[in-house]
């Protein structure tokens, strides 16, 4: 009976005693530094952190700043062609790859390997390419196209879109990945019932297996926005967030305002407001979703 006992208990204890050491982790240096965030944007603090209290000072600077709305519109034009694109060609990446057709594996990881590339990476390949000196446009002018040009990188109006274009093309196989997952979980007896019915494959993908796959674009969308808002690196490395501010987002402001310029609180406030952001998109979703799931039992 001890010894059982003994067992019992040890089943009991030994998943909170392992799990113990990465929650104490994730509250310390992940919320805890989210809340002393949060308090560093109410202080005065500029190149080192000053831990008075000092109002909403910081706050009022952070949306006087021109550039913060320029910012906070280029997230807009970056993030909504960019989940777009995303979910609507890794959808039909999926389609495609569903078929099982001979070369699946090897398509599967082309359209993954990008996604195995850091973001600083896919940022420089992708400034060489959109280069007009040495990149798309000399490749064409080389073939004869001598009235070929491209140079949206130096065109502030259309600077943002290079950077939809390079991390469209890192995240769609990812995005492809997830659906072909969620497809590949129909079960086979749909398809068949279905085409007994006289339904062709289009319509089954259209009227059947993709509504059924909510759970699944539930988490891509999920997934994507947060990749939207926390893009920074592609940028530094594509456009470094010019021409002057025409492609800065968020996160470019927030770090070059809390250690280019010593203003170290507007950083911290700009900072909450990408968490206010976060929680403004994922909230929203995670209601519906659940909503959605008690309405289906």
């Amino acid at each position: 009976m001890r010894p059982a006992r003994m067992a019992f208990n040890a089943d009991q204890w030994l998943p909170k005693i392992v799990l113990a050491p990465s929650i104490a982790a994730s509250l310390v240096f992940v919320y805890g530094f989210i809340g002393l965030t949060a308090w560093i944007s109410f202080t005065n603090s500029r190149l080192l952190p000053r831990y008075a209290f000092a109002g909403l000072g910081r706050y009022k600077e952070l949306f006087a700043n021109d550039v913060w709305w320029t910012s906070a519109a280029n997230l807009g034009w970056f993030g909504i062609p960019f989940i777009a694109i995303c979910m609507g060609v890794g959808l039909l990446l999926a389609i495609l790859l569903d078929q099982k057709i001979r070369v699946e594996g090897a398509l599967r990881a082309i359209y993954l390997y990008p996604m195995a590339l850091s973001a600083i990476v896919t940022g420089t390949a992708w400034q060489w390419i959109l280069n007009p000196g040495s990149g798309l446009d000399k490749v064409m002018h080389d073939l004869g196209f001598a009235s070929f040009a491209f140079n949206w990188l130096g065109d502030p109006d259309r600077a943002i879109f290079c950077v939809v274009m390079a991390a469209a093309w890192q995240s769609t196989g990812f995005a492809a990945a997830l659906f072909l997952a969620g497809l590949r979980g129909v079960d086979a007896e749909v398809f068949k019932a279905a085409q007994v019915d006289g339904a062709t494959l289009p319509t089954i993908y259209r009227k059947i297996v993709i509504p059924s796959m909510r759970p699944v674009f539930f988490s891509v969308l999920l997934i994507l926005a947060h990749i939207t808002i926390k893009t920074f690196d592609l940028v530094v490395a594509l456009t470094a967030g010019g021409p002057g501010t025409s492609s800065s987002l968020p996160a470019i402001f927030m770090y070059t305002f809390s250690f280019n310029r010593g203003q170290l609180g507007v950083g911290a406030a700009a900072s909450m407001m990408m968490l206010v952001t976060i929680v403004a998109v994922l909230v929203p979703l995670m209601y519906l979703e659940s909503r959605s799931a008690r309405l289906a039992r």
